[in-house]
């Protein structure tokens, strides 16, 4: 395993002494609560849950700024997204000032943190434009990272958190949702220090399966960590529950044990493509994983981005040395007629597209909801019957 970014040990912002939790958690009673937006309690959770090592809490706005513009904090941390706290408005909250932060996620906006606020900032509609565009690439209402950034507040609250449960994610998806120290130890005590990570908010397919066996194999890997989205996801999306039986089904009748961890993190989609994947590659990083597979239009949503723009980020604007962990790049995959097993595309020079077995989204998802599984070739029979299930409903 690789050490964490921007430090030398894992420096999670849950308050794990149970005695110093429950002295917090009196002491939001009495203090100016806010109920925070869904991306601000997702921040917490991957704060609270150490994937954001180094950081300390939300940043402020000349940090969030340096970071959508160069990919650093004005101390010179690398960061590749913003880290906010965003609200309508911060009446009653001052500089100086420990707030309650209420968790809009879960019934009864239990506190979620503890805010020791350094300052209350405004952000303008210019900075808020640029900041979109440097992040996202785009400014269109239509994205649904875009829509989610401007459409809860143009104030930041900055300042370190301390983290006091882990929102729904715990209690929803026991047994799957890990923190990054979780994840460290697991791997540990499996004795894998070479270990290839993939990011997924989809079930997976024979094309992901077989990916993640390719970067397994070239990297001469110990383990693989299957490590799923959690959180919110646009309109459309198949829900995490159902993902994740599908991914178990999957790992469990088709790879050898012992060789996959299947994981899930608490956070909300951004949809910001390249900056996402940085994103990936940071908090995989702080799990321990020394490789993170790449593919065609990671983290990506409609056409905002090119279809290799995830993996050109990391040669073109990451600087040397600014992450540790290392990039698997990998081409669309897909089952050869020829060849009789799933292939990455860019290996076969004499394949057209006729040699394929290609499926688009929207066909996949006529066929599940008709009650018809997908040919054994694009999708296991297993996953396929899990996800007919699924859209039945």
């Amino acid at each position: 395993m690789i050490k964490p970014h921007g430090s030398d040990s894992l420096n999670p912002l849950y308050v794990q002494d149970d005695a110093k939790r429950a002295e917090l958690v009196q002491e939001a009673e009495g203090l100016h609560s806010v109920v925070v937006c869904s991306a601000a309690a997702a921040n917490a959770v991957m704060l609270g849950s150490g994937y954001f090592n180094p950081l300390t809490g939300y940043m402020n706005k000349a940090d969030a700024l340096s970071v959508a513009e160069k990919m650093t904090t004005t101390d010179g941390v690398f960061w590749p997204v913003p880290v906010l706290n965003l609200l309508e408005n911060a009446d009653g909250i001052e500089a100086g000032a420990r707030i309650a932060l209420r968790d809009p996620n879960v019934d009864g906006n239990p506190v979620i943190a503890i805010q020791t606020v350094e300052a209350v900032e405004t952000f303008s509609d210019e900075e808020m434009a640029s900041m979109t565009e440097n992040v996202f690439r785009t400014q269109d209402m239509e994205h649904p990272g875009v829509l989610a950034l401007n459409s809860v507040g143009k104030v930041a609250v900055s300042g370190p958190i301390e983290v006091l449960n882990f929102s729904y994610f715990e209690t929803d998806f026991p047994g799957t949702f890990k923190t990054a120290y979780q994840i460290r130890e697991e791997m540990a005590a499996l004795g894998w220090k070479k270990v290839v990570a993939f990011q997924t908010r989809n079930p997976m397919h024979r094309a992901h399966e077989e990916l993640c066996r390719m970067a397994y194999q070239a990297t001469e890997a110990d383990g693989i960590l299957i490590h799923m989205l959690l959180g919110k996801l646009k309109p459309g999306d198949i829900p995490a529950d159902v993902r994740d039986a599908a991914i178990r089904k999957m790992v469990d009748v088709y790879f050898e044990p012992n060789t996959v961890l299947v994981t899930g993190y608490g956070f909300d989609m951004l949809y910001a493509g390249p900056r996402e994947a940085v994103l990936h590659a940071v908090f995989r990083q702080n799990t321990g994983c020394t490789h993170l597979i790449v593919g065609r239009d990671h983290a990506g949503v409609g056409s905002y981005y090119g279809p290799f723009d995830a993996q050109s980020i990391f040669r073109d604007d990451v600087p040397a040395g600014a992450l540790e962990i290392q990039i698997f790049e990998a081409d669309h995959t897909a089952w050869s007629k020829k060849l009789g097993k799933v292939i990455m595309m860019r290996d076969a020079p004499d394949h057209t597209k006729e040699d394929f077995i290609l499926l688009s989204g929207t066909k996949v998802r006529e066929m599940l909801g008709n009650g018809e599984a997908p040919p054994p070739e694009f999708s296991r029979p297993e996953v396929a019957e899990i996800l007919i299930a699924h859209y039945s409903k």
